[in-house]
């Protein structure tokens, strides 16, 4: 079972690769193509964030696993934002 310590800390590192999604986001939408390294490696930390909520989601009580799909979700619709956007840069 997850520990609510670890539970919370994985959570504490999701809210950080949601920020600097936001921020490669918000520059993206400013200079366009030019932070486009930064960009995808925005997009890959949300990929692996939403990758290993769902591997600790495997041992979480109920609680945590409805803390989990909550994140997952503002990951998932960040990373959506993003792919939308740059699929309408090319």
């Amino acid at each position: 079972m997850a520990t609510r310590q670890s539970v919370n800390e994985y959570l504490e590192r999701c809210n950080e690769a949601l920020e600097y999604a936001r921020e490669q986001y918000q520059t993206g939408a400013q200079q366009e193509h030019y932070n486009a390294t930064e960009y995808t490696d925005a997009l890959q930390k949300l990929e692996e964030a939403v990758n290993d909520i769902n591997h600790l989601s495997l041992s979480a009580n109920d609680q945590q696993q409805d803390q989990l799909y909550r994140m997952r979700l503002q990951l998932q619709q960040l990373q959506n934002e993003m792919i939308l956007k740059g699929d309408a840069e090319r």
